[in-house]
């Protein structure tokens, strides 16, 4: 089962059939888009979505969550970790790839950084790695990223656009090593 998180102003939880409805509204905004494939989704693509993100959990025991408001319960986007097996030089791998999508309404108050925190935070215990793609002109994920710990380590071409790869290392010492002043 997916882990539901909490943070101070969100619930991040594992994607439900009903969502189906709200995931259209995120899915089909013109500005959510524009950087992730340039055009709002149809249903049909929204729906198969929802099931990748389930897939994911079943298949690799991570995935992306579904983050709404502590408050209110309001559909606030999608930010996780998954494996799309992307066509791109070079490789991911294996190596799960952060991603985020979030309604306009709610960017620029710090929700996308606390979701992504705290996703991070619970990945740090298994995950030595993260990555992720970013279109060079999305400036406001290139700021986010960066306040997250990633750096860029390459550019790629992925559908014919030029993106961005970005790395975050968790490094895990030991007991030993903490106590070694370097």
């Amino acid at each position: 089962m997916p882990p539901t998180l909490t943070t101070p102003r969100l619930t991040l939880r594992a994607h439900i059939a009903a969502d189906f409805p709200a995931c259209c509204t995120l899915w089909t905004d013109p500005d959510v888009v524009r950087f992730i494939g340039g055009r709002p989704n149809t249903p049909e693509e929204v729906w198969s979505r929802i099931l990748r993100h389930a897939g994911h959990w079943q298949l690799l025991g991570y995935g992306y969550f579904l983050a709404t408001t502590g408050d209110t319960g309001a559909v606030v986007g999608e930010f996780g970790l998954a494996n799309f097996h992307r066509d791109i030089t070079p490789s991911f791998g294996d190596t799960p790839e952060a991603g985020w999508a979030m309604l306009p309404q709610y960017q620029g108050r710090g929700l996308a950084r606390e979701a992504l925190a705290a996703i991070l935070a619970w990945a740090d215990r298994s995950m030595p790695r993260t990555v992720c793609m970013i279109d060079p002109a999305n400036t406001a994920s290139l700021s986010l990223a960066g306040k997250l710990g990633y750096a860029q380590y390459a550019s790629t071409t992925y559908k014919d656009h030029a993106m961005l790869l970005f790395e975050r290392r968790t490094f895990t010492r030991t007991p030993r090593e903490m106590l070694t002043v370097r």
